[in-house]
């Protein structure tokens, strides 16, 4: 028997693994191996083999088992030798594979190779927890009908589960015939091999084996991959792996170059590898190496195992799920369907994205969207549920019911998660259009760059598709747009005494600008909470620990602010304030008004604060007259736009238009209102009104009131002369030629109060009337002690000639001026020379005084 073992192990190549290698040559079963079971009903006997030696009892059944993990890729051999005639009472069960060390056990589940039986056979079986176990290769009938059963048993199972059961009845292992061949993967987890026997009362010693011998000559195979969260993978390999290998993070590499943080073998040939991040979606790549069965069997070469990952859907976080295009205008049709719309897209890289119970809004009405998922990088048009068919062929559609209309104009539009946290906000205008052709309608509003999502007007512009846009589809337009520039103030306003309001000019990181240490005011007052503004997060709210003082100017400084894109204003940000006092009416004047316009210009009106006070513009009007009533009313603006002392302001319906006409324009003065009230060249009036309607001044004009010397009237304004001066005809006058108007900045024609130490004060004496801007006229100042005198003034030349009536029956205040523009009655100019003025004042009781005052009228020669 000995010999014939050293045989068979000759056959055995020398690259063969054995787990176990049972002879009982050392005459016991406890030790190298060691066996376990019903130990007191074994023996080995004299000849070294493992024969039964159990009670003499009918349907007894005994059994010994030894650790074996061994599953795939192995090949089980063992000799037996039943000295008795096989029956259903009378049989072995050699078990190679199984799950438990009761092997009598209903809930054994295994494999096992049974001699006997009533065909007298030897077949092999699967045995199910809790089922009779089933044959699944039938061996020859009656190869043990004797009485001396002798059989070498061989059993392979290939790497890829495919079972052969062989025999040799010489029992030598050189005449191996096939029983049959099957393959069975139910199992794949072993933990004990073992024998089992069942005898009647007269062959209880009549079961002899010997030569167990299990080998494992394959290395480990990997059989399934699994994504178990975003971070962790389950490798199932075919056999049980050597733990230290197994567990050494150096032998696996995600995608290259990433190796887990953890390796663990959770079972005998199962490992949980966990990354640091996420997997990429879609395509990824595992390369394993250097790894053992426990029968020394390595890898000849790494596995390279692709996997494709798509994370579960989640809803969007902020900036996550953004709109990136938008039909607000869909008719004069270009090319596209006459409908509305709006796209998403899916901002991230490595997130499915879910839209289920987002609520999509504009500034008047709420949808809630269907349960639609969004792969990472995919667009989708959304349209209403009646238009879908329309805009299939583009790309992905999602129909939404109660679809909000887009205005023309503009409009804030948002995305919230069901809980209403903010996922995405856009406040579009038709100013981003860029074009006013496509503005007019027919034509998208596209993102440039869809990475630079937070950013506005700078962003988004029409699309160039000769379709008017590209809904589903990456827009026309994009291109590298990044945003490299930190945030700055826009202006700072206090709209309360004790809080301030501050506006960036681009959406901040708000976590960030909401730290009061950001923030100091000078002259000091401390700041008790911030607060920063949704869904643009442009808008920061201080709130202050004690109220502001009125015409008190203030300074407030930020630092460390970043943007939304994550730019950090390194310097310091300082900006101007004042509390804003309640204006009275002659506060903010009429200062400048440009109402017959050059062709294709456009009217402005720039008002002037001439009070003490900072004066806020919010909710004041600008109107004209029908009649005697006040009609047209515009409001200036609905925002906070505080005036300061002697700042000016420019009202247009076109900031755009003022500035080409007028390059000196000062653009910061420039208020942009949607519409003005109508300025009727021939004559008009220009009423501006306080918060409270209160009428804050009145300015009524004609034709007439320009210079008469204009060669062309249109495009040039009408000035105040002196900013304390009444809004009357005598207190505006053209601009001068050089310029035609002057919006934004100090007037052309403009002159400082003149207090009249004497009765009457000519300013200046000496006046050239060329419409250059410098001493374009003359006026005559007066300061008088009573009220309620009236004024005549007439100009006569050297030689004493009437020249002009300049003033009949005017109703003298107590402070004033008259002005002469250097004109004759008859509208021409006057020549190069000394007048006299010759100025009468009447009483109410007839009293009268005269008085006579020499002005020179110059000019080039």
């Amino acid at each position: 028997m000995k010999q014939t073992l050293l045989f068979l192990f000759l056959l055995v190549p020398m690259w063969a693994h054995c787990q176990l290698q049972e002879s009982f040559s050392d005459g016991n079963f406890t030790q190298s191996p060691t066996w376990a079971g019903d130990i007191t009903s074994f023996i080995v006997n004299a000849q070294n083999q493992l024969q039964s030696n159990g009670p003499a009892v009918t349907g007894t059944t005994l059994q010994l088992v030894t650790p074996s993990q061994a599953v795939v890729g192995t090949t089980w051999e063992f000799w037996a030798n039943l000295k008795l005639a096989t029956s259903s009472t009378n049989y072995t069960d050699v078990w190679l594979i199984a799950d438990n060390a009761d092997l009598n056990s209903s809930s054994t589940n295994g494999y096992f190779v049974r001699i006997g039986n009533t065909a007298d056979e030897v077949s092999l079986y699967r045995k199910d927890a809790g089922k009779t176990a089933v044959m699944i290769i039938n061996g020859q009938d009656g190869t043990v009908a004797t009485s001396n059963n002798i059989v070498r048993v061989r059993v392979t199972r290939s790497i890829n589960y495919e079972w052969e059961l062989s025999i040799d009845i010489t029992g030598t292992g050189q005449s191996y015939s096939g029983q049959g061949m099957v393959t069975d993967a139910t199992y794949k987890r072993s933990l004990y091999f073992g024998v089992l026997v069942k005898y009647t009362s007269a062959n209880s010693k009549n079961f002899y084996f010997d030569d167990f011998g299990i080998t494992d000559s394959k290395e480990p195979v990997l059989e399934e991959l699994q994504t178990l969260t975003l971070q962790e993978l389950i490798l199932q390999f075919n056999e049980p792996l050597l733990q230290p290998q197994a567990e050494n993070v150096a032998n696996y590499t995600l995608n290259g170059s990433t190796k887990p943080t953890i390796a663990e073998l959770t079972e005998a040939g199962t490992v949980r590898l966990v990354f640091s991040q996420n997997f990429s979606f879609g395509s990824n790549t595992l390369s394993i190496a250097n790894l053992q069965d426990l029968y020394g069997n390595s890898l000849s070469s790494p596995i390279e195992r692709s996997f494709s990952f798509t994370p579960p859907a989640v809803l969007p976080g902020y900036n996550e799920l953004i709109i990136t295009e938008i039909m607000a205008d869909e008719t004069p049709v270009v090319g596209l369907p006459a409908q509305e719309y709006i796209e998403f897209f899916n901002a991230t890289r490595d997130k499915v994205l879910t839209l289920q119970g987002i609520r999509y809004s504009d500034a008047t009405s709420t949808t809630t969207l269907p349960n639609v998922q969004l792969q990472p990088g995919e667009y989708a048009v959304v349209v209403p549920n009646t238009q879908v068919a329309n805009f299939t062929k583009y790309g992905k559609v999602i129909g939404i019911s109660n679809f909000p209309s887009l205005n023309n104009s503009g409009e804030l539009l948002q995305l919230l998660q069901p809980n209403g946290r903010l996922i995405y906000a856009v406040n579009y205008s038709d100013t981003w259009y860029k074009n006013s052709s496509k503005k007019d309608g027919g034509w998208s509003l596209e993102m440039i760059d869809v990475t630079n999502s937070c950013a506005g007007i700078e962003n988004w512009t029409a699309s160039v598709d000769p379709r008017g846009g590209t809904p589903a589809q990456a827009n026309s337009v994009a291109a590298s747009n990044p945003d490299n520039t930190p945030p700055a103030i826009v202006d700072a306003t206090a709209i309360a005494p004790d809080r301030i309001l501050l506006r960036f000019n681009e959406r901040l990181d708000s976590t960030q600008a909401a730290s009061i240490a950001n923030y100091s005011i000078s002259p000091s007052i401390s700041i008790a909470s911030v607060q920063v503004q949704g869904p643009l997060f442009t808008d920061v709210i201080l709130i202050l620990s004690a109220p502001l003082q009125e015409r008190q100017l203030y300074t407030l400084t930020a630092k460390s602010i970043t943007d939304c894109s994550g730019n950090l204003s390194s310097q310091l940000l300082a900006v101007t304030f004042a509390l804003p006092s309640a204006p009275a009416p002659g506060d903010v004047v009429i200062n400048e008004i440009l109402f017959n316009p050059r062709p294709n210009g456009v009217d402005f009106v720039e008002l002037v604060n001439r009070s003490d006070k900072f004066i806020n513009l919010k909710d004041s009007k600008l109107a004209n007259t029908s009649g005697d009533t006040i009609s047209n009313i515009r409001n200036i603006t609905m925002a906070n736009y505080v005036l300061a002392p002697g700042q000016y302001v420019v009202l247009t319906s076109n900031p755009e238009n003022i500035k080409s006409n007028y390059p000196a324009a000062r653009e910061q003065a420039f208020l942009r209102m949607s519409s003005l009230p109508s300025y009727p060249d021939a004559a008009g009036t220009v009423v501006v009104l306080q918060p409270d309607n209160r009428t804050a001044d009145r300015f009524s004009y004609t034709d007439d009131m320009h210079f008469d010397l204009l060669d062309d009237k249109n495009g040039v304004s009408l000035e105040r002369i002196r900013l304390q001066g009444q809004s009357i005809a005598s207190n505006f006058h053209s601009a001068a030629t050089t310029v035609f108007a002057t919006p934004g900045y100090r007037n052309s024609q403009s002159q400082a109060e003149v207090q009249a130490q004497q009765l009457f004060k000519i300013e200046p004496k000496v006046f050239s009337p060329d419409g250059d801007g410098f001493e374009d006229f003359t006026t005559i100042n007066y300061s008088i002690d009573n009220a309620g005198l009236v004024a005549n003034i007439t100009v006569f030349d050297a030689q004493g000639r009437e020249v002009r009536k300049l003033v009949r029956n005017e109703l003298m205040a107590t402070n004033g001026f008259f002005r002469w523009d250097g004109l004759r009655q008859d509208g021409s100019k006057a020549n190069i020379g000394t007048y006299i003025l010759y100025i009468e004042m009447f009483g109410l009781n007839g009293e009268k005084s005269e008085f006579k005052e020499r002005v020179v009228v110059g000019g080039r020669m």
